[in-house]
């Protein structure tokens, strides 16, 4: 069975300033699309690969086909990641928030500085490791699942997430996106395995 580009959860023009629909055009319909021609193509020409699900193949792949379905995954899990109306942590997620962090706002600094720090392309997340929630990041196509952890939340820092609207200013975007357009009623499903699955079934 073949990948396919999960559609948006939302309108291309859903979050105003904050994403343009323009940036949705190039990032979804472009770049995220790439990845799943290019990992189809990949599949397509390894009968080993086939009927393989996209987490068993971030997973175990290496390489080329690693990149592609890494990013596949990152970008479907992005994308469950945003909302387009402002929400905050509360019940569960909150409490845990304040136990590992002291407070929602130093949570969103640790990922805001893990996103502006990170060199070059790649991701910033919360993860959940040993019942503590941890601030991460990933270079490139990288990703939690490939490493067992498990993903609450994941920011994309490559330059066409933001580009478009920020300019070179990553700062301003990590800022803007984690104080505004977090669907914290995602992650908190994901700290009971509810949401994660999400991405997957979306590829």
């Amino acid at each position: 069975m073949a990948f396919t580009l999960p559609a948006l959860p939302y309108a291309k023009d859903a979050f105003g300033d904050l994403i343009s629909a323009e940036t949705f055009d190039y990032h979804h319909g472009k770049h995220h699309n790439a990845y799943v021609v290019k990992a189809n193509e990949l599949v397509a020409a390894d009968a080993a690969l086939q009927g393989k699900s996209l987490v068993e193949l971030v997973k175990t792949a290496k390489g080329g086909l690693f990149n592609q379905v890494g990013q596949i995954w990152n970008h479907s899990f992005y994308w469950l990641c945003l909302s387009p109306v402002k929400k905050e942590p509360t019940g569960k997620l909150k409490d845990m928030i304040d136990a590992d962090f002291g407070s929602v706002d130093a949570l969103i600094e640790q990922l805001k500085a893990a996103a502006v720090g990170h060199f070059g392309s790649g991701w910033a997340a919360l993860n959940l490791e040993g019942g503590k929630l941890v601030v991460t990041s990933y270079h490139d196509a990288d990703c939690p699942v490939a490493h067992g952890a498990t993903p609450l939340l994941i920011l994309d820092v490559w330059e066409h997430a933001y580009y478009i609207d920020y300019r070179n200013a990553r700062p301003n975007y990590a800022d803007a996106i984690l104080k505004n357009a977090i669907d914290w009623d995602f992650v908190a499903q994901n700290l009971d395995g509810e949401g994660a699955s999400r991405a997957d079934q979306a590829a």
